[in-house]
């Protein structure tokens, strides 16, 4: 289980492929600090760390994971959002983030707004039930509000902090980024849909 609220970035240093799977080696401030099966939120995707070396960490991602996030087109020199599971004792900070990726969006639109940023995103219709006005949203991992909701697409704001250390930074139209949708408001859709 994770907040949203992001740690530190990673670099995808090397890809190795094997069958259906990757495997990814990341450098980043934290991996001397991890260990061995720990869950730690990639851009938003939940893996388990398989490997410590310094300061790089290696992690798995199957075929199923692959083709619904991301991870796909990650390359060498990719930089990634890094989120340390949540403790019990932590304040929650940004809102209840499995980890568990829905879908991809893409990026439509970026403007500048004097210091800040708003980005817009499209996002496949069938999960329209998902996004609300005013709702939480996770994108690349960060908890976020989406605001301006279309059945589509949906906007968010970007304060300069969140933008000078995540990788939205690095976010232009077209590229595709990882998107979680409300756990809780998947559960009450799930309810709704079986009408009992």
């Amino acid at each position: 289980m994770f907040t949203g609220i992001i740690e530190t970035q990673g670099v995808v240093k090397k890809i190795i492929e094997n069958g259906g799977n990757k495997s990814f080696w990341i450098k980043s401030p934290i991996s001397k600090k991890l260990k061995t099966d720990q869950s730690v939120a990639h851009d938003g995707v939940c893996l388990t760390v398989e490997e410590v070396k310094g300061n790089r960490h290696r992690v798995t991602a199957i075929a199923e994971t692959l083709t619904k996030t991301t991870l796909e087109i990650w390359q060498q020199g990719t930089i990634i959002n890094l989120e340390q599971c949540l403790k019990i004792n932590d304040r929650l900070d940004g809102h209840f983030v499995q980890g568990h990726v829905d879908a991809t969006a893409v990026c439509i639109e970026k403007t500048g707004k004097d210091g800040s940023w708003e980005f817009r995103f499209q996002f496949p219709a069938e999960f329209a039930a998902f996004v609300i006005e005013k709702g939480s949203i996770t994108v690349n991992g960060i908890s976020l509000t989406a605001f301006n909701v279309s059945e589509t697409t949906f906007d968010v704001a970007i304060i300069p902090y969140t933008f000078e250390h995540t990788n939205m930074n690095t976010l232009a139209p077209g590229k595709k980024v990882n998107i979680e949708f409300d756990m809780l408001g998947k559960y009450i859709y799930r309810k709704l849909s079986l009408g009992k």
